[in-house]
């Protein structure tokens, strides 16, 4: 048996009920199976090994109390997964569906996708399964101040930034932010994502939509097309999707169809994005709400009996998952081959189940996977800590640029890598190998620990 099948089948078996987690190391080991064969020093210093473990897995309990008085427990959670090329970085994700597989699958994965940043940062991520939805801002402040006053003893500038992820945004940042200030009597860049008057960076917000749309125009761009003219499918109506948009559009493409948990929206005319941020920015609402501004568009309930196949059934050019994990499922992903798309970029976490990817990879669509496609958050965000360490702020405009650099060294070192391996355009095989070529260098180099 194969060093990497061997150590896959031993994580797989010391991880039980961990599917999100198992899924992460399946994708990622049984593509670098080929590649790490053929290098056995990789076995010789049991690299795969430790870079399946955790080097640090905190869980503690957040107790805070709501607007009735009555005292609420959730779960925390931050897992410090590889420092070997930095100090941890990663989100935090306040969610009711987060759980410790949910949280392992998404550090494993950022370990792989910072190193593709160039950016000296190491993997790791967290949060609770709080639900920042129909809280007022006083519970999210008593919340977000207890899960910090755990969290603080284990994070630190130069030893674990986290950020934003679903349910965290500038509002819960700056709560966390400054009860980490009161906690540790520091002010210091421990935060990404923070408000602009204390540390934060320009262009973050728009970073990991934009660095997406920048990637898959580099992509188009290398093979010959580009967004001009296409029709995108953009799943979600979060920040990721709205700045997606927003980028799609400057570059000549129709954004034809956004959705939320609740369904999707159909705008053959092009989504009005003014209308789409004052619902999700201004009034935290339903994507169903969108009608209201644009009654020639089409909205269908996840609940009803003609949803089909979802967003994905909707016909198109390029289509970006947007929302969250394995959201895209192989029925949808024949659906879009059948429906002529040619090209999908990950603008979320794994949101392509591995039976999707495969057909995407059979079919030649040209596929980005997440770690690649939405690494621009995470690079703006290290951008943010060089901003801070230097107490120095870029113009958006020199944030923007460096972005863009970053995600087109990003695409040209995942094909580089792909079409060294034997595997040209198969840019999962591409990023997995680049990005833990990188990563197992500076654990030989540091020795055993």
């Amino acid at each position: 048996m194969s060093y990497t099948k061997r150590i896959l089948n031993q994580a797989l078996a010391n991880n039980p009920n961990e599917p999100e987690f198992h899924q992460a190391m399946t994708e990622i080991l049984t593509t670098l199976q080929p590649f790490v064969d053929a290098h056995p020093e990789y076995e010789q210093t049991g690299i795969l090994e430790r870079l399946v473990e955790p080097e640090r897995v905190i869980l503690f309990r957040v107790p805070w109390v709501d607007d009735a008085g009555k005292v609420q427990v959730n779960k925390g959670y931050r897992v410090q997964f590889n420092s070997a090329i930095g100090p941890y970085k990663g989100g935090l994700r306040f969610h009711p569906s987060v759980n410790l597989s949910i949280i392992k699958f998404l550090g494993f994965e950022q370990i792989f996708k910072n190193s593709l940043t160039g950016l000296p940062i190491g993997g790791g991520k967290g949060g609770a399964n709080f639900d920042p939805k129909g809280k007022t801002d006083r519970e999210i402040m008593a919340f977000c101040q207890s899960y910090m006053t755990e969290l603080s003893r284990h994070i630190g500038a130069d030893t674990d930034v986290p950020a934003g992820d679903i349910g965290v945004g500038a509002r819960e940042v700056g709560f966390m932010y400054g009860q980490y200030k009161r906690m540790r009597n520091v002010f210091e860049g421990v935060l990404t994502g923070k408000g602009l008057t204390y540390g934060g960076s320009l262009a973050r917000t728009e970073a990991t939509g934009y660095g997406l749309v920048y990637l898959m125009a580099e992509m188009l761009r290398q093979h010959g097309k580009s967004f001009e003219d296409r029709t995108v499918t953009i799943s979600g109506s979060g920040n990721v999707a709205i700045y997606a948009t927003q980028k799609v559009q400057q570059l000549g493409g129709k954004v034809i169809a956004l959705s939320d948990s609740g369904g999707y929206i159909y705008d053959a005319a092009g989504v009005d994005l003014a209308a789409v941020k004052e619902i999700k920015e201004v009034k935290r609402g339903r994507i169903s709400e969108y009608l209201n501004y644009r009654p020639g568009a089409v909205y269908t309930d996840s609940q009803s009996a003609d949803f089909g196949s979802g967003i994905w059934s909707v016909p198109c050019d390029i289509a970006l998952p947007c929302a969250t994990q394995n959201e895209l499922h192989e029925t949808d992903a024949k659906t879009l081959v059948n429906n002529g798309c040619f090209a999908v970029g990950e603008g979320a976490n794994m949101p392509s189940t591995l039976e999707a990817t495969e057909v995407f990879l059979r079919n030649s669509i040209l596929f980005a996977p997440g770690k690649a496609a939405n690494a621009g958050g995470v690079a703006t965000s290290a951008l943010e800590m060089s901003q801070n360490s230097a107490r120095i702020a870029w113009s958006f405009d020199e944030v923007d640029q460096k972005l863009q650099n970053i995600m087109v060294s990003i695409y040209n070192s995942i094909a580089a890598a792909a079409k060294e391996a034997g595997s040209e355009d198969n840019f999962v095989v591409g990023a997995n190998i680049a990005g833990f070529k990188k990563v197992a260098t500076a654990m030989m180099q540091q020795g055993v620990i």
